[in-house]
């Protein structure tokens, strides 16, 4: 039975019994940001479990897509080394939801696997928990397993309840004892049942775990029991088509025979020659495509932290498992085309995302490839020396220059029984850190000591305060008493309509008054996350500490300001709908002239793309919704919906800002209604890094400002073409047209001019121990002349070494031929660099013809006269 077949009959069974088949969630958790990627299949139920959602249903099954590669679940060092380990696999379930509970999932277990996956009874054993008498009644009783065949297992973890066989979420909350169905591949296998001291061999292996979650563990430890009891289970796939297929490795199974056979064949046409197909290596680059495209297609791209950092590891991994075989150019995204063979049906989402998915990945093979040899030979250097262990600094290193990440490292120096000194590489990359902050300290708010109250910040309301006390001063760096007229100086105060620079918006600018001293602001920034620090200059008077100031923000700047902040949140969210679900902030910088916003995305945007994206962001701005923003526990903002970036620390709780059909986690200041934006226009879009994009666009009187400019320049073009502007285009094609034609009629002359020019020429030839020497200057010729006329004569002198030269402006330009009949005593390239470096250039090319460059005409005539000795020197 197929992999394709077992999922589809999994799903079947449990719909026939009353489940609703649900989708697989994405890998990368769109509502937990405490979770690295989707590792079990009760993931996406967490909350229906934990009471705070509720479903249509109250029985459902799936098969989900789970990725274990980082965090506390984390299979990548044992792939390849193992027979069942997997970044990726797909994790067949069925939950309860207080519905039924262990009778009816023992029995449905017993069913599926004995009625219509054929497996036979006596091969089947299982465990249950010690105190699990109600499981063990089931199966003996009402199943009919004997006792001999069902294990009991107690506390085997060091502690009450620590247990394989009982399951927690965590040290509170929902928990319950399990039972798990193991298959005996008999006596020919090596390895004794589950709970002996052989477990750990292959011939039991564990193929479903069925937990019962019936008590809610509180605080003190104590067990109550859930007025809902429910279930949630959990089998391979991979494993269960082992069984099925009767081998005794996941990658015999088909789904990878077909991967391992296009890996292969990837790898051999990459260098890798006829490689082993029982390679290691093989296994570890089929298993490390399914991780890397399904991370990629639900948005993740490689980088250097967070998610995109494990895509990276998991990538190169199967990159340098290639090299290993042979492969010296670009060969993992090729395998693609084989798991959408294998995969697209189940995962329409795959085959939707191929082309993106593909780019992603060769994108980041060609960057890899680049540095991959250089940092294999250093490698193989250090280990050549007979260590036992690789330094901290050379790990570092090959990370740092070499892109090698350092479970990358480990995983070559496990293969040759070494190590690596991970705590040497910590420390490096932490100095590494330390010197970026330190280098990163360019404004005078950073790395400033404070420890008094907090600044109460007004600004959402308002943007005056009457009545603000100094709490402190700072001058170049030192906290003073008392700052002087013309000081640039650091001031906290105890309330601020100020908002310090924070997600990515810039810090307000305004002004400080009293009666007797006057202080401009020209930004505002965070010494601490309640801090806010107000740099400035004292223009009039001094500040001291306990000084009173009102205190008020520049009205307009911020006005522009929210403008634009509010009006990138609804690019996101427009951006996400044109080019897909994939885009993710990767950065912004919002102020009053312009919002640029980066975001992961592989492709230049098309011209139609950002007109879209325009055409959605004024659609809001003309509906004129309000925004509204609430402080709520960050719980309630994963239940409303609010994007989170994934990698950023939330409090407890949490501000979540509404705008529009926009709705994120923002702790920055907007405008009250959409229509206050005015206008939007993108006015650039770039790429800044591998597979991240730029959107700079501005608003409001900037929006207008920006048109009028092109509207001015638009009027001048028309006014130099003696055209109304909208027929400027057309006049330009006009002009285009007409530029073209007499180009083609100016290489036509200067064709026949040379072909003149090179007619007189021939009779100018000496020579020179058999062989025509000509070295003349051709006038007004260009590239391409001095190329054709090359060519004319030296069909005519048969066998000859020729130098042809045109200045223009002082710049030389030099061509050199030579003919076929002569290139063994004469070669092109090295006549033509004889010439140009008389001339203050360089150049080269085939020994039959080159070119080369100059910038000393004045040297040229002597060049010249220098040909026919050298050549002579060599014929």
């Amino acid at each position: 039975m197929k992999a394709s077949e077992i999922r589809h009959t999994f799903l079947k069974f449990f719909e026939s019994k009353g489940h609703t088949i649900v989708a697989s969630s994405p890998v990368v958790p769109g509502d937990d940001p405490t979770l690295l990627f989707t590792n079990a299949g009760m993931n996406q139920f967490k909350d229906v479990f934990l009471g705070f959602d509720k479903r249509a249903y109250s029985r459902a099954t799936t098969s989900q897509k789970c990725i274990r590669a980082g965090g506390k679940h984390n299979d990548l060092d044992n792939v390849g080394y193992t027979a069942r380990h997997h970044t990726f696999f797909e994790m067949l379930g069925n939950f309860s939801f207080g519905d039924y509970f262990k009778h009816d999932a023992i029995q449905y277990a017993w069913e599926l696997l004995t009625q219509h996956f054929k497996l036979p009874a006596e091969k089947l054993w299982v465990t249950v928990y010690s105190e699990d008498d109600e499981a063990y009644e089931i199966w003996n009783k009402v199943v009919g397993v004997p006792a001999e065949r069902i294990v009991r297992i107690g506390d085997n973890k060091g502690g009450r309840y620590m247990s394989d066989n009982f399951w927690m979420m965590g040290d509170t909350g929902p928990c319950g004892p399990c039972t798990e169905i193991f298959y005996d591949h008999g006596p020919d296998v090596a390895g004794g049942p589950p709970g002996s001291p052989n477990e750990d061999g292959d011939r039991y292996i564990e193929i479903w775990n069925n937990v019962f979650m019936q008590f809610n563990r509180t605080e003190d430890g104590v067990m109550h029991k859930l007025p809902k009891p429910s279930v949630d289970t959990g089998m391979g796939l991979e494993r269960l088509a082992a069984v099925l297929q009767h081998v005794h490795s996941n990658y015999e199974i088909d789904t990878f025979v077909a991967l391992l056979a296009s890996a292969k064949q990837a790898v051999d046409a990459a260098g890798g020659g006829d490689c082993d197909a029982d390679s290691a290596s093989l296994k570890v680059i089929a298993d490390h495509i399914r991780a890397c495209s399904f991370t990629i297609v639900d948005g993740v791209i490689p980088g250097n932290e967070g998610r995109g950092y494990v895509l990276r590891r998991i990538a190169r991994r199967a990159i340098r498992h290639g090299y290993k075989l042979g492969a010296r150019v670009p060969f993992f995204h090729k395998i693609l085309p084989a798991l959408v063979g294998q995969m697209g049906d189940a995962y329409p989402e795959l085959r939707q995302a191929e082309a993106r998915v593909t780019e992603v990945l060769r994108q980041e093979e060609e960057r890899f490839f680049q540095t991959i040899e250089r940092g294999m030979d250093i490698l193989d250097t250090a280990l050549a020396t007979g260590t036992r262990q690789i330094d901290g600094e050379t790990a570092f290193k090959l990370h740092d220059t070499f892109g090698f990440p350092v479970d990358l490292t480990a995983d070559v120096c496990r293969e040759r029984g070494v190590t690596v000194d991970q705590a040497g590489f910590d420390a490096a990359m932490a100095r590494q850190r330390d010197q970026a902050r330190a280098a990163g300290k360019f404004k005078m708010a950073a790395g400033l000591e404070y420890s008094g109250v907090a600044t109460a910040f007004h600004g959402y309301e308002h943007l005056n305060c009457d009545t603000s006390k100094v709490v402190a001063v700072y001058v170049d760096g030192t906290s003073v008493a008392e700052a002087q007229a013309g000081d640039d100086a650091v001031i906290v105060l105890d309330h601020t309509p100020f908002y310090a620079e924070s997600g990515g918006q810039a810090g307000d600018s305004g002004e400080f008054r009293n009666a007797s001293t006057r202080v401009v602001v020209e930004d505002t920034m965070k010494i601490q996350a309640d801090v806010f620090g107000h740099h400035g200059r004292v223009v009039e008077g001094s500040v001291k500490v306990g000084d009173s100031f009102a205190a008020k923000v520049n009205a307009e700047v911020r006005a522009k300001t929210v403008r634009n902040h509010s009006a990138t949140h609804l690019m996101h969210k427009a951006l996400r709908e044109v080019l897909g679900a994939h885009v993710q902030q990767k950065g912004s910088l919002v102020n009053a002239e312009r919002t640029r916003f980066d975001f992961a995305h592989t492709a230049p945007m098309t011209e139609a793309q950002v007109r879209q994206v325009e055409a959605l962001v004024n659609a809001e701005i003309l509906a004129n919704a309000g925004a509204q923003a609430e402080v709520m526990a960050l719980d309630d903002a994963q239940k409303s919906g609010a994007m989170m970036l994934f990698g950023e620390k939330y409090g407890e709780t949490v501000r979540v800002l509404s705008i529009g059909s926009s709705k994120e986690l923002c702790g920055g200041t907007h405008v009250k209604a959409t229509g206050d934006i005015g206008l939007f226009k993108i006015v650039a879009e770039s790429g800044v890094a591998a597979g991240i994009r730029r959107v700079e666009a501005v608003t409001g009187d900037n929006a207008l400002a920006y048109l009028q400019s092109l509207e001015n320049t638009v009027n001048s073009v028309a006014g130099a073409l003696k055209a109304a502007p909208a027929e400027v285009a057309g006049r330009i094609g006009s002009l285009q047209d007409q530029v073209r034609a007499l180009e083609k009629e100016v290489a036509a002359l200067k064709g026949k001019l040379a072909s003149s020019q090179g007619d007189e020429l021939v009779n100018q030839a000496v020579d020179v121990k058999g062989i025509k020497v000509l070295a003349a200057v051709l006038e007004g010729a260009d590239a391409a002349t001095l190329r054709t006329t090359m060519d004319q004569l030296k069909n005519k002198l048969k066998t000859a070494a020729i130098v042809l030269a045109a200045v223009d402006g002082g710049k030389v330009q030099i061509a050199a031929g030579v003919t076929t009949d002569s290139i063994g005593k004469v070669k092109a390239g090295e006549l033509v660099n004889f010439v140009a470096q008389q001339v203050g250039g360089k150049g080269g090319g085939k020994p039959d013809m080159a070119m080369a460059g100059g910038t000393d005409a004045a040297g040229l005539p002597a060049a010249l006269a220098a040909v026919a000795a050298w050549v002579g020197e060599r014929a």
